[in-house]
């Protein structure tokens, strides 16, 4: 788990600023998201093979 120090007169909302975006960095955010809900096996390969098509198609893009 993320620490974050709160120097002295550093308000809440700051410190939670700061939790925040350390968690992004850390990706536990995106992890936390992925494993709210359960994806079937067939569901994993097919977002995982639209996310390739996609990449592809985007790098054919910036090749022209």
């Amino acid at each position: 788990m993320p620490r974050i120090e709160v120097r002295k007169g550093e308000g809440i909302e700051k410190a939670l600023r700061k939790f925040k975006t350390k968690l992004k960095r850390e990706g536990i955010i995106d992890e936390i998201k992925k494993r709210e809900f359960y994806d079937k096996p067939s569901q994993r390969r097919r977002k995982k093979k639209e996310a390739a098509k996609r990449r592809e198609q985007r790098r054919r893009r910036l090749e022209e």
